[in-house]
């Protein structure tokens, strides 16, 4: 069966469209430009007008990957990769057993705890950083493990803070998944732990692969409370430590430091590219299938 032929705008009707879609990308793909073309330049300077670098060279990647001092690029990444992961899967579980039960289940406090969760997203978490200080200086002092300076304190921050907003949006995708498949399941005998596991995680997986992304991206770009959890050279994160080396001689180091930048972008691309097809997917199509 032939699909039915979208006649398209003609061109001096839709010109318009095509100059903002110029612009925009532009201004998105123009940094990225600028740091690839500094990794790869030897001039140490930064310079917006350099698009493609002038004395190309490779001694850029080598500087940042060889560990000498307080530069411990290696160690950077595993830090970064270590919390990232898994913030983002500790995000992911969290926030679907929490949409779960506020999508499926009815109970006394229900629209009150959807209604404060929604309102903690109301402010940033940088207005807390005196008051989550604090509160981890006290958690250090009965539990070392999960207090200042370590990554499994940080981490337990960081899924705290992006459980509100999450598991607004899951709940809505899980509200777009039909209840007859819950009803038949439990027909079936089914318990709802096992329609969780079985029934709603599997349709929901595109919304899924959304949160885990953002959650993965989002921690590998936070600074600002990094910066205040953690302290020693052992414990940081990639954020921390390029800001570290730049900041050591300001005009010496760009092109290492767009190099780190270059090489930490590898794995969020490759990442997002793995899960575009569920995005796709989740934005075209939503949860309902068959």
């Amino acid at each position: 069966m032939n699909r039915p032929r979208v006649e398209r705008p003609p061109l001096r009707d839709a010109w318009w469209r095509h100059v903002i879609g110029c612009f925009a990308a532009a201004i998105a793909i123009g940094p990225v430009l600028i740091v690839v073309s500094a990794a790869f330049d030897r001039n140490p300077r930064l310079s917006g007008t350099n698009l493609l670098p002038s004395d190309p060279t490779l001694d850029n990647f080598h500087k940042i990957l060889k560990s000498t001092g307080t530069v411990q690029f290696s160690r950077w990444m595993v830090n970064s990769a270590i919390l990232a992961s898994v913030t983002a899967i500790g995000t992911v579980l969290l926030g679907s057993l929490a949409a779960y039960a506020f999508s499926r289940f009815r109970f006394r406090g229900r629209r009150t705890g959807m209604l404060f969760l929604l309102l903690v997203q109301m402010f940033p978490q940088i207005l807390l950083v005196v008051a989550i200080y604090l509160l981890m200086v006290g958690v250090t002092d009965i539990f070392p493990a999960i207090g200042l300076n370590t990554l499994a304190g940080l981490t337990l921050f960081y899924l705290g803070g992006a459980l509100g907003v999450n598991a607004w949006l899951l709940k809505g995708f899980f509200d777009t998944i039909p209840r007859e498949l819950d009803e038949s399941a439990r027909v079936d005998g089914a318990t709802a732990g096992q329609i969780f596991w079985g029934v709603i995680l599997p349709l929901a997986t595109p919304v899924l692969a959304v949160v885990g992304l953002f959650s993965f991206v989002g921690v590998l770009n936070e600074y600002a409370i990094a910066s205040v959890l953690l302290s020693t050279t052992d414990h940081e994160t990639l954020a921390l430590g390029l800001q570290g080396y730049i900041s050591q001689t300001y005009q010496e180091h760009w092109g290492p430091f767009s190099a780190g930048v270059v090489l930490a972008a590898i794995v969020p691309v490759l990442i997002f590219t793995y899960l575009q097809r569920y995005i796709v997917s989740g934005l075209t199509a939503g949860s309902v299938k068959g």
